[in-house]
């Protein structure tokens, strides 16, 4: 029998692996809809739905291999990070889905989110004010209009995987619809500054340096929070506090 193993695993959900099997178990069948629906959309390579029974998602596992991880090293020659590149772009050039994803939360609610967060980071005593005020001040660039495109809404380095300078897959869609496309950018970037270049150019145009930068500090204020009660480390290095403290 092959052996099971705990890809990840909190509260809201968890995801096993049994040989060239990945079960994706969510008690949110809303959130498993929407993660079908927008594979189907996807005109980038997706896993295979081998079949589902509620509350379980049974996914074929992808050829290759990902990146790296986010607090770990990364992997892969420049090819592989443009071939990622190019694959983003792909998707936020497809026609647009007929859903608004994480991305695509409006300024006035991320903004509203993001100060009430940084109020509870200071007032709890879970991150010193001046790194907070630092990087509420760098996140201002990403609150700003713009263009709808086709999202992913979790682009972690650890959701794309390549083969040499071909990707194979993109995994974990429940988050995907119309949003900004920067944010997807930025959120495959997080924690690997040095593969920026890399990725840009396979992307092409469109990218401003000043949003990557904010969405960088703005999801990461955003993520400590959540990321403690769910029993995972933005302390540990290379993650999400160490980003924030490079905006210093």
């Amino acid at each position: 029998m092959d052996e099971v193993e705990v890809v990840v695993a909190h509260s809201e959900r968890a995801t096993l692996r049994v040989g060239d099997v990945f079960l994706k178990v969510d008690a949110d069948q809303a959130r498993v809809d929407v993660e079908v629906e927008m594979m189907a959309l996807a005109p980038v390579p997706i896993p295979k739905v081998l079949w589902r029974r509620p509350p379980v998602l049974a996914l074929a596992a992808l050829r290759g291999t990902t990146l790296g991880r986010l607090g770990g090293p990364s992997s892969g020659a420049p090819a592989g990070w443009a071939a990622a590149g190019a694959a983003i772009r792909r998707l936020h050039e497809a026609p647009l889905p007929p859903r608004t994803g994480r991305a695509g939360r409006s300024v006035a609610a991320l903004t509203a989110e993001l100060d009430d967060e940084c109020e509870s980071l200071v007032t709890n005593g879970v991150l010193p004010a001046d790194l907070v005020t630092r990087n509420r001040q760098v996140a201002e660039a990403a609150l700003r209009p713009w263009a709808p495109a086709f999202t992913h809404g979790d682009l972690q380095i650890a959701h794309l995987f390549v083969d040499g300078d071909e990707v194979t897959g993109i995994i974990d869609w429940s988050e995907a619809g119309q949003g900004d496309a920067l944010y997807d950018l930025a959120t495959f970037t997080l924690g690997h500054e040095e593969h920026l270049d890399d990725v840009m150019a396979g992307y092409g145009f469109g990218i401003d340096l000043d949003v990557i930068h904010a969405w960088w500090s703005l999801r990461s204020l955003l993520a400590v929070r959540w990321l403690i009660e769910h029993g995972f480390d933005p302390f540990a290095p290379g993650c999400e506090i160490d980003v924030l403290r490079s905006r210093m």
